[in-house]
């Protein structure tokens, strides 16, 4: 398994960590509620998507039969999906403090983020456009046998 791929899985432990203790905080102490964005999107965004862009990574070209178009795009969506993610948590968190400067945090977060994740989409497609341009490229193999009556 390529170390981007671990990494991708190690990040989304860590996002559901961090989601499952800002959860019990908000859980133990009920005026945080107003963080219910931020801890949603650490698990959702950062648990769950970040576990479905290492599992595609490692399942996806393997389906294909066809290497990952760039392992280099991949490291840059790793970093873009995590900044990102950090950018959007710590802007819904600030939103209540300093508005104004949360929203701009939030979207540059979003902005990061979604980035990425057209990195990822733009990394696949291309992986699955060359295993289908290689399985164009070879002739279909003959029948070793005549065709039969009944056929």
């Amino acid at each position: 398994m390529d170390w981007f791929i671990k990494a991708f899985i190690r990040a989304s432990l860590l996002w559901f960590a961090a989601g499952i203790l800002l959860g019990l905080a908000i859980a133990v102490y009920p005026p945080w509620l107003i963080y219910r964005p931020a801890h949603a999107h650490m698990n959702v965004v950062g648990f769950l998507t970040m576990l479905v862009f290492g599992v595609g990574y490692q399942l996806l070209p393997r389906l294909f039969g066809h290497a990952l178009h760039s392992t280099r795009l991949a490291v840059v969506h790793l970093f873009c999906a995590n900044v990102g993610l950090g950018g959007m948590v710590v802007g819904f968190i600030l939103q209540f403090h300093r508005p104004l400067d949360a929203r701009w945090i939030t979207a540059a977060g979003g902005v990061v983020y979604a980035l990425g994740a057209m990195l990822w989409v733009y990394n696949l497609w291309r992986t699955f456009d060359a295993a289908d341009a290689r399985q164009r490229a070879r002739p279909e193999p003959r029948e070793k046998r005549l065709p039969t009556l009944g056929e």
